[in-house]
């Protein structure tokens, strides 16, 4: 299965981002992106891409504790970037980012894929095949400040890519489970 670690924000959160969303949505060239649906919005910490199913508990494991090693912090969607020419457009964070860091640096150590980038938080709302000027959603998403909320869950999701060759359909996300923040045990 495809598994990865992530931050899943809170629906308070989604509602403040998808109002901006929405009138991106609206701006001319838009219908060239493929937008991400709200119900795939998260903040990956770390990618595992296929796991074998008798590797998912030690995974878990692993997961579990570095949750229980991590104190609650706060974050709040803000800002936004572009990866790739303009082929992925997201949202951005400002809080206790150093803490997000290390949350991710751990959950990239409870699997090691061997393959390690610089982490970069972010959430994509769009993509697009071909390189593009998203110069005028990047003019909107800066000035998107949305408020902050506390991190207290660490989620292990698994992505359900699509399979109908249906143009635009989104890969359904489904959380495997759910660890709470700073839980001694």
């Amino acid at each position: 299965m495809r598994l990865f670690a992530a931050l899943l924000p809170p629906e308070r959160a989604l509602a403040e981002l998808g109002s901006t969303v929405d009138e991106l949505r609206r701006l001319p060239g838009a219908d060239t992106l493929r937008w991400t649906g709200r119900p795939g919005w998260h903040f990956t910490l770390a990618f595992y891409g296929e796991v074998d199913e008798d590797a998912v508990p030690g995974l878990s494991a692993a997961l579990e504790r570095t949750a229980r090693r991590t104190e609650p912090f706060g974050l709040a969607v803000r800002g936004g970037g572009q990866f790739g020419d303009g082929r992925a457009l997201w949202a951005g964070v400002e809080g206790d980012v150093a803490a997000l860091r290390r949350l991710a640096e751990r959950c990239e150590e409870a699997a090691p894929t061997g393959e390690h980038r610089r982490y970069r938080a972010h959430l994509t709302v769009a993509r697009s095949r071909d390189a593009i000027d998203v110069q005028p959603y990047l003019d909107r998403l800066d000035d998107f400040a949305g408020r902050a909320w506390t991190v207290d869950e660490l989620v292990l999701v698994r992505s359900n890519l699509p399979r109908s060759g249906v143009p635009g359909e989104q890969p359904r996300y489904e959380a495997v489970a759910r660890w709470a923040l700073g839980v001694a045990g």
